[in-house]
């Protein structure tokens, strides 16, 4: 597609705002991907991160409307979700709209409110509950319109969303966060920042089960440096000891979990040692996923896993493991080249917010 056939089509830009990082997919009006972005985002800092990572992402791409959705309102700069979500909205609305001005154009925009759809930004501060952490509720209402029978599992840098689909709707035992961790709908494991410590107390090291040290010395991002299966582009996040993402550098803090320093083995032991954390996360997913199929009363139905997210790689194991069919959420999405639908795989809360934008 030409680029001036491309800007004479209206356009959404969707956002999902969380608390590492700032995503945004940029589509069309017939919901093809033009554009799609990932923006390391420690929103822990303060609100000038999510300032300047928006400035990022508007230097690529603009828009006609923007459809919002978040998860920044965790991060603990905030008391609570609700001062959070307003602080997030107020941030978006003041520099989506400072940038439409410049070219004459009121800002269009909307923030997405779970069940409730979608609302304007005077009227967020009445449904902050309903913003809070909806960005899974966006995936699942876009993939409805897609499969009948799936268990969604978005594996991002930090945490796993885990959701049924059953007939074309969603089945879900929880709407807050309390309750989809409780439910294992929320699990708080991901494939970049998550400290190794949280996986396992013991790790089979060197033909012995050992003791994991209860210290913040390695994270996922590290494994998943070591065993090849992170791309550079989705491993945004710090290192644990603020030092290089390199693979010395990684199996240098991971040897740390063990007690060990790199130079006590060959790589190849810390290698192994990845694997073995890999084993222990994988675990962990798969356990929440078999709490969803055991929850799945149409036997007759075919079940389906799709994955999502930087840590797709690890839904697509569970579902080798599991004997279930697997399916990406790239088959559903249509974009300009492979490169952009695989950042909007990565940014899939973006690009469902922004589909589902379209028609609302």
């Amino acid at each position: 597609m030409s680029e001036q056939a491309t800007m004479s089509q209206p356009r959404i830009m969707g956002w999902d705002v969380g608390g590492a990082h700032l995503k945004a997919v940029l589509i069309n009006a017939q919901g093809h991907v033009l554009d799609a972005k990932q923006v390391y985002c420690p929103l822990w800092r303060g609100l000038n991160e999510l300032e300047s990572a928006i400035d990022v992402i508007l230097l690529e791409m603009q828009a006609e409307s923007h459809a919002v959705t978040m998860t920044g309102e965790l991060a603990d700069i905030f008391p609570e979700r609700h001062s959070g979500v307003l602080a997030i909205a107020k941030t978006m609305q003041r520099k989506l709209s400072a940038v439409n001005s410049t070219v004459n154009n009121e800002v269009q925009l909307k923030f997405f409110a779970g069940k409730k759809g979608f609302v304007a930004p005077d009227a967020v501060a009445q449904v902050t509950s309903d913003i809070a952490s909806m960005n899974w509720l966006a995936s699942m209402q876009y993939l409805a319109q897609k499969s009948q029978q799936a268990i969604f599992i978005d594996i991002g840098s930090t945490t796993t969303d885990i959701a049924l689909l059953s007939d074309g709707k969603s089945h879900v035992l929880g709407f807050t966060d309390a309750a989809r961790m409780q439910f294992d709908e929320l699990v708080y494991t991901g494939v970049v920042r998550t400290p190794l410590m949280a996986l396992a107390q013991k790790i089979p090291f060197a033909g012995q089960l050992v003791n994991v040290a209860a210290e913040h010395f390695a994270t996922t991002a590290d494994v998943y440096t070591l065993t090849g299966e992170l791309a550079p582009e989705d491993n945004m996040a710090d290192t644990a000891d603020g030092a290089d993402k390199n693979i010395a550098s990684s199996a240098r803090r991971i040897a740390r979990m063990v007690g060990w320093d790199a130079h006590d083995a060959p790589l190849s032991a810390w290698i192994e040692l990845a694997h073995a954390f890999k084993h222990a996360q994988l675990n962990l997913v798969r356990q929440a996923v078999l709490t969803k199929l055991s929850s799945q009363q149409n036997t007759e139905a075919t079940l389906q896993l799709i994955g999502a997210g930087a840590g797709e790689f690890l839904t697509a194991s569970v579902a080798q493991q599991l004997g279930v069919p697997y399916r990406s959420v790239s088959d559903f999405i249509s974009a300009e080249s492979g490169l952009i639908k695989n950042m909007a795989k990565v940014c899939f809360p973006a690009f469902a917010v922004a589909s589902l934008g379209l028609s609302r």
